[in-house]
């Protein structure tokens, strides 16, 4: 059929530039071109609708010019209108046949323009117009359609500026518009819970109305645009942004052209795979990545960059194989369209499935009409019955909207002019793309074939950063371990403890102070016990009782620092104002006043705490660090964070605690080193003070430093803290009672052993000889008595064994009664000598010299002139015999009554003569008369 052509062709090239738009007012204005509008002068009138077998003129517009842009769709559009004419003709349901005039607007405004004016001035009366396959002209001939009374039903023009129906009332077309896809969309969208999307449109106005319409629907879904992106030619710059903004859920709108070079920039930003997901028109051509890549990419990158996107556009046959109006399946019609475009040698279209349709809907639309029209005839009482063309104008449209039948595109229907058909959803998958699911308007139902739908990573992209807060917190078998060691501490302590009781009144322990060996062993389980406490976050308790941890855990640890800590430098003092009194007079320093000075440290302590308390309490503060990548792969983002506990002004109440801890480390070094010198064990614990003091002072400082630098690692922090406080308060505590447990074990006098203290005061050390006793510290009167009891057994045992020795000279002197008068001058001061050994007063040098006086005054030769006869006797006969027994007793009686006496309360330990006067003593006064005189006869 080829377009009716007029003696007019060519005449738009001779007309002045005015006359198109007096052209456009005689279209919107029909009336003012009454001539073009003459129908007596073509011999048709409006008494179409009662005659059957008419002819009924359809016009049809179209560019068909091979040159014209779009052409290729109404060459392909032809065999498809014939195939719907035949095929309505084949039904004989219809008393009509439909006529199409194909005039060609060639894509273009101006010759489009023409083509409708000849088909009006020089047609025949056309009930409706069919086609219109470019947008401006489209929409330039539809705005006058309500002027003439004829409706337009379109096969091909999607553009979305159609659809405003104020502007277009009678247009109608079979192809749903380019905006019919967001609906589409956004049930894709929502079917993934996909809240968070961007737009990429290309500045065309065309990609602008459906980006508007699309946006529209979003906002009507709820759906988030977090970026709004326009190019023109170079889309990089705006693809950078959508990534910058955290776009995970892409939205394009531009064409194959451009398309290219937006995946382009998409591979080169990284903006693809398992966590993007693009989402484009679908009506490109086939393979157009190769016919349009004018980028430096390579086909191998936009194919990567590509891979996985999702197209959206209609459906240009029904996947539902069903019989619709013209009695045939989808693919029953497509193999005779296929067959009727291989017999003209033209390309198929995709709007060839559309076309059907539209012919059937104009058959059935103007069955429709005239059944209206002869029904209306009926019902009047004139035999003239005539009908105006706005009138049929006005049934033409209502029944246009009734429309409802199944076709080769699925369900045909209309609302406000616009198609409900059905949308398609390809994947493109390794080079090709692949239906996944499809959208149907009408029932509003998204239906997807996961199956066939895959995503690139393990689950659908998610639509936006999704970061997921991830505490870090101490690991359990951390806490674990450290807390069996902090158990094991404490069992340590609570021994210790036990044996301090226990062994409280024993000497060793007694002069060491029990009571402030409690107070240490006390600190240090108090120390052991905030590990507990630090070991426990957000992840154990909820964030009130993490603040409420932030508190007991700092005053637990501070008090047990001081109390342990407090308690050691209380003994050093008391071990150095003893020690340290130049005038060496007698000092007492009971436990009471170090526990004094203990509480005063912990008063000091509990003032700073309970200011810190009211004026600026610790709370929960919450640290996020940035965001890292999940290590199961997942497509999510993991922010770390971490709780401290912290306040307003923490460098401050920090300095301060430090500060004072530190003066009190350092004056216990100081005390340490002033009672360096004191010798006795169980007073002086200077030596093992200063271990700790040292060895708690590097591990301090180390372990701040450290713990400040791994803020951001709980599980370091924590054990570096866990380990300085075990190892301080271990250390401590081993080195106050392991020496004490060893002295108990293997040597319990030697608390009492060492009497005599050597010490100096800034100057050289004195001699020994010349040495001082002292009391002992603890115990004064305890102490000395027990070093008295000492010296008395140690003497007695020497009195017997000089006994013994005077026995023997005595025994060999009883035969030689003349040398008595010898014996009593020269062995009288002998005598004399031996009972003065209890003056013990003059230290031990005086018991030697007595001994060896005694030893080097004997006369040798007094024991040279002994009787031959008697040294030849056998000894005991001499020793036991009764002679030996008698002189033995009168001359040790007088001798043991001046050695023992003093210790009974007898003779004055000052006395150095038994043979003193009776009366110089009181206590002689009373002596029996046989001793007086048994020491006289001596």
């Amino acid at each position: 059929m080829a377009p009716t052509r007029r003696d007019c062709s060519g005449w738009e090239r001779f007309l002045p530039p005015g006359y198109l738009l007096l052209f456009s007012v005689l279209l919107f204005h029909p009336a003012l071109a009454k001539v073009c509008n003459d129908r007596t002068k073509h011999g048709q009138d409006n008494n179409w609708f009662t005659r059957d077998e008419e002819n009924l003129p359809i016009m049809v517009l179209m560019p068909m010019n091979r040159s014209a842009p779009m052409s290729s769709i109404s060459q392909g559009i032809v065999p498809a209108v014939q195939l719907a004419i035949e095929h309505i003709r084949e039904s004989r349901k219809y008393s009509f046949s439909l006529i199409t005039e194909i005039y060609d607007t060639e894509c273009d405004n101006a010759k489009g323009l023409r083509a409708f004016f000849d088909a009006i001035c020089y047609g025949p009366k056309h009930l409706m117009i069919f086609g219109g396959v470019c947008p401006s002209v489209t929409s330039i001939i539809a705005e006058s359609l309500e002027g003439w009374n004829l409706v337009q039903l379109s096969f091909a023009a999607t553009t979305p500026v159609l659809a405003d129906k104020k502007k277009y009332p009678n247009f109608f077309r079979t192809v749903p518009s380019d905006n019919a896809v967001n609906p589409a969309v956004v049930k894709f969208l929502n079917y993934y819970n996909w809240s968070r999307v961007g737009t990429l449109t290309q500045d065309v106005q065309r990609f602008s109305e459906v980006r508007n319409d699309l946006t529209n629907e979003l906002e009507k879904a709820d759906i988030q645009i977090a970026d709004t992106e326009s190019f023109s030619n170079d889309p990089c710059v705006n693809v950078k942004k959508l990534k910058d903004n955290d776009v995970r859920i892409i939205i394009g709108q531009f064409d194959e052209n451009l398309a290219s070079k937006v995946f382009c920039c998409a591979y080169n930003l990284n903006m693809y795979g398992s966590k993007y997901q693009w989402i484009i028109p679908g009506w490109y051509q086939g393979n157009w990545w190769e016919q349009a890549n004018t980028t430096k990419c390579t086909t191998e990158k936009l194919l990567t960059a590509m891979e996985g996107y999702i197209s959206v556009d209609f459906e240009p046959l029904s996947a539902r194989q069903i019989k619709g109006i013209s009695g045939r399946t989808p693919r029953e019609y497509e193999r005779e369209y296929s067959k009727g475009i291989l017999q003209k040698g033209v390309e198929p279209s995709k709007f060839h499935g559309f076309a059907y349709d539209g012919i059937w809907v104009i058959a059935k639309t103007l069955t429709r009409v005239r059944e209206l029209l002869r029904a209306k005839q009926r019902q009047t009482s004139h035999h003239n019955f005539t009908i105006d063309d706005h009138e049929v104008g006005k049934m033409v449209l209502d029944v246009m909207n009734e429309t409802n039948f199944y076709g080769v595109t699925g369900q045909v229907m209309f609302r406000n002019g616009e198609r409900m058909g059905t949308i398609k959803f390809n994947q493109f998958q390794e080079g090709q793309e692949v239906k996944v699911g499809e959208y149907n308007a009408i029932a509003d139902v998204l239906d997807l074939n996961n199956n066939s739908i895959r995503f690139q990573g393990v689950e659908p992209p998610k639509d936006r950063t999704f970061v997921r807060l991830q505490r870090r917190h101490i690991n359990v078998p951390l806490y674990s371990i450290l807390s069996t060691i902090t158990i094991l501490g404490m069992l340590m302590a609570g021994a210790f403890l036990f044996f301090n009781i226990k062994n409280r009144n024993h000497r060793l322990i007694k002069m060491s102070s029990p009571y402030m060996n409690n107070l240490i062993i006390l600190g240090g389980m108090l120390s052991y016990a905030s590990i507990f406490l630090f070991g426990l976050d957000g992840g154990f308790v909820s964030d009130k009782e993490f603040e409420t941890l932030c508190t007991v855990r700092t005053w637990i640890l501070i008090v047990g620092y001081t109390t342990a800590f407090g308690a050691m430098f209380a003994k050093t003092w008391r071990v150095h104002a003893i020690f340290k009194n130049v005038k060496m007079k007698k000092k007492i320093i009971k436990d009471q006043k170090l526990l004094i000075i203990v509480g005063g440290m912990l008063l000091i302590d509990l003032c700073i705490l309970i200011c810190w308390q009211i004026v600026d309490p610790l709370k929960r503060t919450v640290e996020e660090y940035s965001l890292e990548a999940d290590p199961q792969g997942r497509d999510i983002s993991i922010r770390p964070f971490l709780e401290h506990c912290e306040n307003t002004h923490m460098t401050i109440w920090l300095g301060i605690v430090y500060a004072y801890k530190g003066l009190l480390m350092l004056f216990g070094c100081f005390l340490a080193w002033e009672t360096r010198n004191v010798s006795i064990p169980a007073l002086n614990d200077s030596k093992y003070i200063g271990m700790s003091v040292y060895n708690v002072g590097i591990m301090c400082i180390i372990g701040a430093a450290v713990s400040f630098l791994t803020r951001d690692q709980p599980n370091v922090q924590f054990c570096i803290v866990a380990l300085v406080i075990i190892f301080c308060s271990t250390i401590t505590l081993c080195l106050v009672f392991v020496p004490k447990l060893i002295t108990m074990r293997t040597n319990p006098d030697a608390a009492t052993q060492n009497r005599r203290l050597k010490f100096t005061q800034n100057q050289k050390k004195e001699d020994s000889k010349t040495s001082t006793s002292v009391t002992s510290v603890n115990q004064a009167n305890t102490s000395r008595l027990d070093g008295l009891q000492t010296d008395n057994h140690r003497l007695r045992m020497r009195i017997t064994e000089l006994d013994k020795e005077l026995e023997e000279v005595t025994m060999q002197l009883q035969d030689t009664p003349e040398k008595t008068p010898y014996i009593k001058q020269n062995h009288y001061p002998d005598a004399n000598n031996i009972l003065s050994i209890r003056n013990f007063t003059d230290g031990k040098d005086a018991e030697k010299s007595i001994l060896k006086n005694h030893l080097e005054q004997k006369p040798q030769a007094q024991w040279g002139s002994m009787d031959p006869s008697r040294i030849n006797r056998g000894p005991l006969e001499d020793i036991n015999s009764p002679e030996h027994i008698q002189r033995r007793l009168s001359l040790q009686l007088p001798i043991l009554h001046h050695a023992y006496l003093p210790s009974i309360g007898g003779v004055d330990a000052s006395c150095t003569s038994p043979s003193g006067s009776p009366g110089s003593s009181p206590r002689h006064r009373h002596m029996p008369p046989s001793y007086r005189v048994m020491v006289s006869g001596l």
